[in-house]
């Protein structure tokens, strides 16, 4: 699925995805004199700008029904790869900011691939 609304990255540890879509950032978290890896699993709510400024938004809904977006840099060093866990129906836009308002089973019927 190429287009504006999909990732154009070279870079071999980012997957090429599309808002809609459910995937995996592992990033790199340092605390004092530690470092380890986090996994953040949610939908990809909107991709935005071009080139070192791009940066994607996941969403996903935490414990107590919590919803929790977190913002990704693409050049960012600490962003160690990017999976795709399910490939999301074509969105018709290309920010899908209106699921922050539904509730998650809609939120899954409404991004569920077709067949």
């Amino acid at each position: 699925m190429a287009g504006f609304l999909s990732m154009q990255v070279d870079d071999e540890r980012i997957a090429s995805f599309s808002p809609g879509d459910t995937v995996q950032a592992t990033v790199r978290i340092k605390e004092g004199n530690r470092e380890r890896s986090q996994v953040f699993q949610g939908w990809v709510l909107a991709i935005s700008g071009s080139g070192l400024a791009k940066s994607f938004t996941l969403r996903k809904i935490g414990s107590h029904g919590i919803g929790v977006e977190r913002t990704f840099l693409v050049a960012s060093p600490l962003l160690e790869k990017v999976e795709i866990v399910e490939k999301g129906r074509r969105a018709r836009q290309s920010k899908l900011y209106y699921t922050r308002d539904l509730p998650q089973r809609q939120v899954r019927a409404k991004l569920k691939k077709r067949n």
